[in-house]
């Protein structure tokens, strides 16, 4: 019997498209090799930089403490877990990271994941798993809450940016399935802060839950670094779950969900991202747990870095720079064009300094920027020398384009 062959899409012509698009747009990735790291220096093809663009807001990545806890445990406990959490993977050290962050940030019980886009699937996928189930999220929430509602198969709304009557209305038409008010709380390419309070009310009137994701404020938002939600003055009855993030301002690996213990033993047994992959190494739980706890004493990083964030500002201001409203160590300078801001980058590292240019689709349309993040190693004279190295290359490259106009 003779066979037709079936005429498809060829998969190495689209991408060979998608790639001469992206080029032609000006937005190819390039990865960037980092040979060493000393502090907020980093080598980079043979040239030491400073850099403003990790999220070590804490500085804690390579603290003395934090290293030293790693270095043991994985001399004691190997380098793996070895196992998934339910199966024979999950180790004291786990534990006792689980319950340090739930006593931190106020909560009942915690659940380890690998990554914050792990959990934030493990969520909505456990609990949004009906056909008129519904998340309605901030236009600008991280892109893991977004995908994440798409994978779970329930229905997505979305509303203006810290808009809380926007997502009122977006819950009023909402199908009368199961609901969740999803928001991050501090936002990550705009250094803004979630209306919690007001979000907390609609989650309330309209009979939705509301979770947060503080990837970007647990360690560096409020009293004792306890984030956005406890700064607001909310608990676990206002905010039922909570993501905390440890590749931030803990300077790690890894994620925690925080919430009730009924809510916290649904994940733990329904959540796939939970059960079917391999614990984190019980080491990087050790090393996590000293970081933690560093964290929670350490008043004076977060004091640091609330002055960094004025000295940056207030240069900012005198230059002229467009700067966005933000508090926090994330300060995007905007740009506008790509190109723009992809010459500043440039101008930067020849300047000394590594400052990431932010392009869309991470940012909107015609807001391409720098993304400027501060660190508590950072010294003021640094903060200094970066804002003079920014307005010497905005105005070169204002003046070579206008040369070239």
């Amino acid at each position: 019997m003779p066979t037709t062959l079936m005429a498809r899409p060829d998969l190495h012509d689209r991408i060979q498209a998608q790639r001469k698009l992206r080029d032609a747009q000006g937005r190819i990735r390039v990865r960037r090799t980092v040979t060493r790291r000393d502090g907020v220096r980093l080598e980079i093809d043979g040239q030491w930089l400073t850099g403003f663009c990790s999220n070590d807001y804490l500085g804690l990545s390579q603290q003395f403490g934090v290293v030293s806890a790693l270095q043991d445990a994985a001399a004691r406990e190997g380098a793996g877990a070895t196992a998934s959490h339910l199966v024979c993977g999950h180790h004291a050290l786990h534990d006792a990271l689980e319950r340090e962050m739930a006593e931190w940030l106020g909560y009942p019980r915690a659940l380890l994941f690998g990554s914050g886009f792990a959990a934030n699937l493990a969520v909505q996928q456990a609990l949004l798993s009906e056909e008129d189930d519904v998340c309605v999220q901030d236009r600008l929430n991280h892109a893991s809450l977004l995908d994440a509602t798409r994978l779970a198969g329930c229905r997505l709304r979305r509303y203006p940016h810290l808009d809380a009557e926007g997502a009122m209305r977006q819950l009023k038409h909402a199908p009368e399935g199961a609901a969740m008010l999803a928001t991050d709380g501090v936002f990550s390419m705009d250094g803004d802060l979630a209306p919690l309070r007001s979000l907390s009310l609609v989650a309330r009137m309209q009979g939705a839950m509301l979770y947060v994701d503080d990837a970007h404020g647990v360690g560096v938002i409020g009293q004792h670094g306890r984030g956005c939600v406890a700064e607001a003055g909310l608990g676990v009855d206002d905010v039922p779950l909570q993501l905390a993030t440890f590749g931030k301002a803990l300077g790690g690996s890894g994620a925690v969900v925080l919430g009730d213990e009924a809510m916290i033993q649904h994940l733990a047994e329904t959540a796939r991202p939970y059960i079917y992959t391999t614990a984190v190494p019980p080491a990087q739980a050790a090393a996590t747990l000293a970081a933690v706890k560093l964290a929670r004493r350490d008043d004076w990083r977060r004091e640091k870095l609330a002055e960094l964030v004025g000295v940056f500002r207030a240069g900012a201001r005198q230059h002229g720079l467009d700067l966005m409203a933000s508090d926090t160590p994330i300060q995007p300078l905007l740009c506008g064009a790509e190109a723009t801001v992809m010459a500043m980058s440039a101008a930067l590292e020849t300047s000394g300094f590594l400052v990431t240019a932010i392009r869309p689709p991470t940012v909107p349309e015609g807001k391409a920027r720098l993304r400027v993040t501060l660190s508590a190693l950072h010294t003021p004279a640094q903060v200094r020398a970066l804002i003079d190295a920014i307005a010497h290359a905005r105005d070169s490259v204002l003046h070579q384009q206008a040369l070239s106009a």
